[in-house]
């Protein structure tokens, strides 16, 4: 057998780890376990319930939800009979999802509950191929027209009763898995749509196993191995690290009771292998900086002591370095009294190998958590690669690169300074764009990226930016908006930052609060306020936020190609960028046309040496109503090191 789709690495699982766990789900507050024998069983009784209702090879299929292990099974399902699933982001707005499923032509769609129904339903006409819905979750669904709705646990009862009546059905299905090619497409993920709108990224089998292949030999990923199931379904990110890399590896996938519960969940699981974007990083340095400041003074002054140690000694430490025996005796003691339990707290504990992608990350946030003793990496991918195309080894890792290449995968820079790539996971095109897949494959078949960035001596690839993004100023200096942001964002009060300045005489900043950090600050300090809006336009949050952006750049001021790319002047935005008002993408990201569009008066606010600026925003609430808020926008100047600032110069 060539092991060439995930349906047939299904069936090998069974035989080879059928009573090892391969899926648990916390519910209702208890871990449920599936073996890979259970799990085999489960898709197959889907499989054959959909086969019975009629979907057949070649259809798309929609998955739409959180990490359920229903929804999991229902990919496997759908790639069983040949069919497409087409992940879809579970907290994309309506309109949005008619959108996916309408490009995608799906005739069924798998759904968690019955918020996604009613969402389907409130756009059905835009979605005229649709014809049947199958939910996971019943509550609140009682009363609504089943005529095409139906449970999951209905197609699972009509499988197995077709089962039943044809003792051949089963074999025969298996056969097919068996006699299927890996050319034909595996699954259909959708990008962010960072620059406009989503695209349906076609990946074959054979591709997709294959990469998942190389990657589980890269970190000798095993059965033993576990993983905690909690970001986006319908990411690359989740797909590849978590469905594809368990079934090439046979690693049990852990899913969380709901979002809510995450960071509990993480500790009873404490997995082995752990793949987070850096906001995730941000938030969990975050939470401990918040418990430390509520914690007893002798506990923040071992803290600050031995975290000191690690910052000096860690990461030599983690990777076998030289370090002096009294270096090493304090970080033991650190390890004891902080280390230790700070990870058992984070859920961190028995991590073998962590990952961070999706976006650049700070190297200090980067730093701290390798110091603890958090064998964390970078890699660098795209969901066009089906995730990966770069990733660091095992003691050759460094914060301000991504490593070389990663196995198999070719890696080459253009004229313009644009990554280029070729891998074993690579797309063959966008559903129904075949002009865009020509502008994104190059005629010798590298992908286009879209990322700026160079090689480094050693070989590990470092991105600067979105080359779209890079810039300069009008005096020539580079400015490299993604840099600066990152910078920012390492100080827990900051939880986004959008730097402008290309074509500009300086450098500003816009800024959202991280609203738990500062609002757990504000309790502390007696300060009241009744949302978002009142405590970012404090005047000692101001104040706490210039400091950030003053350290910010006497930092930047230290780095000869980013000292003229200092923050001269700042905000704190009235409202936080939300991916349902179109200013950040359903992976988090920041759609900076779109942000820079919305928030031009402000922009221009920043640059005519306005100190405040009346805006008025529309939003989008939960229910998918819209509304409008109001505010005076302070803005005020930041100090520059070594040199004076234009605004500070034309004031003279």
């Amino acid at each position: 057998m060539t092991l060439d789709t995930f349906p047939k690495y299904l069936l090998l699982n069974a035989q080879r780890f059928g009573d090892r766990p391969a899926l648990r789900h916390k519910d209702y507050g208890i871990w449920q376990s599936w073996t890979w024998e259970d799990q085999l069983d489960e898709v197959r009784a889907f499989a054959l319930g959909l086969q019975a209702m009629g979907l057949s090879h070649g259809e798309r299929v929609a998955v739409i939800g959180a990490n359920r292990p229903r929804l999991y099974w229902s990919i496997c399902a759908a790639q069983s009979l040949g069919a497409v699933p087409v992940p879809v982001y579970a907290d994309a707005v309506a309109e949005e999802l008619a959108y996916v499923l309408n490009h995608a032509d799906v005739r069924f769609a798998v759904v968690q509950d019955q918020e996604q129904v009613d969402k389907i339903h409130s756009f059905a006409d835009s979605i005229p191929h649709l014809k049947t819905i199958i939910y996971d979750e019943p509550r609140g669904l009682r009363d609504y027209d089943h005529t095409n709705l139906h449970s999951f646990a209905d197609v699972q009862a009509q499988g197995r009763s077709a089962a039943a009546s044809d003792h051949q059905l089963v074999s025969r299905w298996e056969q097919s898995i068996l006699a299927a090619s890996g050319d034909e497409i595996s699954v259909m993920l959708y990008t962010s749509g960072t620059t406009g709108r989503s695209k349906g990224v076609m990946l074959t089998a054979k591709g997709s196993v294959g990469a998942a292949q190389d990657t589980v030999t890269f970190d000798r990923l095993t059965e033993q191995d576990s993983v905690l199931a909690y970001l986006p379904l319908a990411w690359v990110g989740d797909h590849y690290m978590n469905y594809a890399q368990g079934y090439v590896s046979g690693f049990c996938m852990n899913c969380p009771e709901s979002t809510e519960t995450v960071a509990q969940d993480l500790r009873e699981i404490a997995p082995t292998f752990y793949f987070a974007p850096p906001r995730v990083f941000e938030g969990l340095l975050t939470s401990v900086t918040i418990r430390m400041e509520d914690a007893s003074k002798l506990k923040q002054r071992m803290y600050k002591h031995f975290i000191g140690v690690a910052r000096k000694h860690g990461e030599a430490i983690l990777e076998g370095r030289p370090v002096p025996l009294g270096a090493r005796l304090s970080y033991a003691l650190g390890r004891f009294f902080v280390y230790e339990p700070l990870k058992n707290v984070l859920g961190l504990s028995n991590i073998r190998v962590a990952y961070t992608a999706g976006e650049a990350i700070g190297q200090d946030l980067f730093s701290f958590f390798r110091s603890l003793g958090i064998n964390l990496k970078q890699l660098y991918g795209q969901t066009e690669a089906f995730l990966y195309v770069t990733c660091q080894k095992d003691g050759a890792v460094r914060s301000d690169a991504v490593g070389p290449a990663t196995p198999n995968v070719e890696i080459r820079i253009s004229d313009s300074g644009e990554v280029q790539f070729k891998s074993p996971g690579q797309f063959v095109g966008y559903f129904k764009q075949d002009a865009e897949t020509r502008e994104t494959v190059t005629a010798d078949g590298f992908v286009k990226t879209g990322d700026a960035g160079f090689f480094e001596p050693d070989g590990q690839l470092r991105i600067i930016d979105r080359a779209k993004d890079v810039g300069k100023l009008n005096g020539g200096a580079l400015f490299a908006p993604k840099y600066i942001e990152n910078v920012l964002k390492f100080f827990p009060n900051i939880k986004e930052a959008v730097a402008f300045g290309h074509g500009k005489d300086f450098v500003t900043a816009f800024i959202n609060i991280d609203l738990q950090a500062v609002g757990n600050w504000a309790e502390r300090n007696n300060i009241a306020y009744a949302s978002y809006q009142e405590l970012a336009g404090h005047p000692d949050v101001y104040k706490i936020i210039a400091g950030h952006v003053d350290e910010t750049n006497k930092r930047l001021a230290q780095e000869p190609m980013m000292a003229c790319a200092q923050i001269n002047r700042f905000l704190i935005l009235h409202k936080e960028l939300d991916a349902d008002d179109g200013e950040l993408t359903r992976t988090q990201k920041v759609r900076r046309s779109f942000v820079a569009d919305r928030y031009e008066p402000l922009i221009n606010a920043l640059y005519d040496g306005s100190s405040e600026k009346f805006v008025e925003t529309e939003v989008t609430y939960e229910d998918g109503r819209k509304g409008r808020i109001r505010a005076n926008v302070r803005i005020d100047d930041a100090a520059i090191y070594g040199g004076k600032a234009p605004m500070q110069e034309a004031a003279e």
